[in-house]
């Protein structure tokens, strides 16, 4: 995608953080670079080597964040927080994590301070994110305090997952390997789905993705809740399955077809040894 587009900010994660009370800023850069320095992911560039490109790992002093303290107006935060998320990251040459801390006068006349941390989602997910705040928080207390974090240290980095997942699936030009009797799998699973969900809409896809887009947000009363977890119960499945069956039905309903194919994401870390890891693990499942 990176190469059909170019560096833009569609895949860009932000985390603003609201830090409240006074702020170390040198111990802040400092608790970055250690975390940046725990996670090899946030220190891949991905080169290309005869048309393919390949993982990178750089040393983690090598690593430029793009780290500066910049002063702003309350009035004016919300605009620098949305210029600074769309940065476009070129993945063969640049880290993906970038940090800014935004600070700001409030009417009594004191600091306030917003820590933006921009991850590109080739290097993170969800979960991941999650993580890097809880070893920030910890990496920080330190740097405050004049040491170093005592974290354990992590039991695999990224790249042995993607070793580990190379040789266990095995190569596709292989017909007896695990990948290519997975890809057969669901090329007969879904075999004669359709490409696109064909629903009535009012107003015509366009030529190239915009990539705009809305949210609806609502809320299920509590008796309707309890009708769901109970229709879940009596039928062997999750509350998550009875809703995807009923956006199914709704879907349906309004001229979708019988053959519903929805993606659901999934966090895909299989093994613990992950879970503590800052890395692109999320897929998913059809």
């Amino acid at each position: 995608l990176h190469k059909l587009e170019g560096p833009s900010a569609t895949y860009n994660m932000p985390l603003a953080l609201r830090l409240k009370g006074a702020v170390d800023h040198e111990a802040l850069r400092g608790a970055l670079h250690d975390v940046i320095a725990r996670h090899e992911s946030l220190r891949t560039v991905f080169p290309e080597a005869d048309g393919e490109p390949r993982q990178a790992v750089l040393e983690a002093a090598a690593v430029d964040f793009g780290w500066r303290v910049r002063p702003v107006t309350a009035d004016g935060l919300a605009g620098a927080l949305r210029d600074a998320a769309a940065h476009p990251f070129d993945l063969a040459a640049e880290a993906p994590v970038r940090a800014e801390l935004f600070e700001e006068t409030d009417a009594d006349g004191g600091p306030s301070h917003v820590l933006l941390i921009l991850l590109h989602h080739i290097a993170g997910d969800a979960w991941s994110a999650g993580r890097l705040i809880r070893d920030l928080a910890a990496a920080y207390t330190a740097c405050r305090e004049g040491g170093t974090p005592r974290w354990p240290a992590l039991p695999v980095q990224y790249i042995d997952y993607a070793l580990w997942q190379r040789d266990v699936l095995g190569d596709e030009d292989d017909p007896d390997s695990a990948i290519s009797r997975q890809i057969a799998y669901w090329r007969k699973l879904l075999d004669g789905a359709p490409e696109e969900l064909a629903l009535p809409a009012d107003r015509p896809r366009p030529a190239e993705p915009s990539y705009a887009g809305g949210a609806v947000t609502f809320e299920l009363p509590v008796r309707t809740h309890r009708a769901l977890a109970s229709l879940a119960t009596a039928s062997g499945a999750s509350p998550a399955m009875v809703i995807q069956a009923a956006v199914a039905a709704l879907l349906a309903k309004h001229g979708a077809g019988t053959d519903i194919v929805l993606g659901t994401p999934v966090a895909g870390r299989t093994d613990e040894t992950l879970d503590d890891l800052v890395g692109f693990f999320v897929n998913t499942l059809v």
